[in-house]
């Protein structure tokens, strides 16, 4: 049994990845989501550097759920299963198609909470991303591992009903193999039915949390082209099941007491507007329930 103790060893841990953003690896991204196709020098869209850094483990350091066993640079967690819980963003400059660029990433804290459906290790791990030594991108994604038994699957928020965007998603298999495809993400909840309902609970496949907020993101650049996004903070709230469609949306915040993120706990946390000019709410709702939620400050 890992100790609080033993955790500890594991923060400040880092590890680098290099990549080359190849430009046929992004046209295979940009078919996945439906987007249009990108050249060598453009710019990434938003999130889209999750398709990229992503290590290449062979089968005999994988564990059973697929993703690749922990006690290496992630902390050990057992046969707890994984999820993806959220995070924070903030896009300094674009990394372009066509070059290489570096992630360093470092385990930046490791908590163990009393959930309602037992106990749960939140990991957060702080990533930089950067290319021709300039900085480009700062992260921080957390991590949550809770204990084995059925997943909790029923909403209990409401998504808000003021829509400004909205578009309607239909999470086919193919879909969801595509984007583990082009993400190398092995979590076999996203493909392999029987996992996913017999071993972690799930009544079906599982929507990619990185999918539904790049997802989330695309339909924001869709309608506000001239808007150049600073920050996102973003949090899952719900699973979403393939096939079931659900929806994307949003709208622009014009209250500066609804202009601060929502916390993992689902509060708001106090902050700046970090020099934005404007703060969008993103979210992705199936049958009127909140399932992912987020906030986007542009300029």
């Amino acid at each position: 049994m890992t100790t609080e103790t033993d955790l500890e060893q594991w923060l400040g841990r880092t590890e680098t990845a290099t990549e080359n953003i190849d430009a046929s690896h992004i046209e295979r991204m940009a078919v996945t989501l439906g987007s249009t196709p990108l050249d060598v020098g453009d710019a990434l869209p938003m999130l889209w550097h999750w398709g990229l850094f992503n290590a290449a483990k062979p089968y005999e350091k994988l564990g059973a759920d697929g993703h690749p066993e922990t006690g290496d640079f992630l902390p050990p967690a057992g046969n707890r299963p994984r999820m993806w819980a959220g995070g924070r963003v903030d896009f300094i400059h674009p990394l372009l198609v066509g070059s290489s660029a570096t992630r360093k990433s470092t385990i930046q804290s490791i908590t163990e909470k009393e959930g309602r459906s037992g106990k749960l290790m939140f990991v957060t791990v702080q990533h930089e991303y950067a290319q021709d030594f300039v900085v480009c991108l700062r992260e921080e994604q957390t991590i949550v591992y809770r204990q084995p038994g059925p997943a909790r699957i029923n909403p209990t928020q409401p998504a808000p009903t003021e829509a400004q965007w909205s578009q309607d998603i239909e999470p086919s298999a193919v879909m969801l193999f595509r984007y583990s495809a082009v993400t190398f993400n092995g979590h076999r909840i996203h493909y392999d039915q029987d996992y996913a309902t017999r071993e972690e609970g799930y009544p079906g496949l599982v929507v990619h949390g990185p999918l539904i907020a790049t997802l989330m993101c695309r339909e924001f650049a869709r309608t506000h082209h001239d808007k150049v996004p600073l920050s996102l903070t973003y949090r899952g709230v719900s699973p979403l099941i393939a096939p079931a469609p659900f929806t994307v949306a949003g709208r622009l915040l014009d209250d500066a007491a609804e202009l601060n993120p929502p916390s993992e706990e689902g509060e708001t946390n106090a902050g700046t507007t970090d020099g934005a000019t404007g703060v969008a709410e993103l979210w992705a709702e199936h049958n009127g329930m909140l399932a992912h939620q987020g906030r986007l400050r542009f300029k």
